[in-house]
């Protein structure tokens, strides 16, 4: 199972979202990341497929709506976060 730094997560969804990493933590959702639409939403997938080489089904799309979430459907996929 591949692993990679947590800090590479963050770090993608700041770059996605535009903000600063440091505001990217355990509770980043729509709710708490005031760019986090449904436009960045989709780059957001776009960006995990490309930089974790997984392929999200609908499901997991509609799914990973917070950072906890995220992370589940990344190791649905064998990717560990650490």
């Amino acid at each position: 199972m591949p692993s990679y730094p947590e800090t590479k997560l963050r770090d993608l969804m700041a770059k996605v979202f535009n903000v600063p990493a440091g505001t990217i933590t355990e509770n980043a959702s729509p709710d708490s990341v005031e760019s986090w639409d449904s436009l960045r939403h989709m780059k957001l997938v776009i960006a995990l497929e490309q930089e974790f080489g997984v392929e999200l089904s609908d499901d997991q799309v509609v799914e990973i709506l917070s950072y906890p979430l995220i992370r589940i459907v990344l190791h649905e996929h064998g990717i560990d976060l650490e």
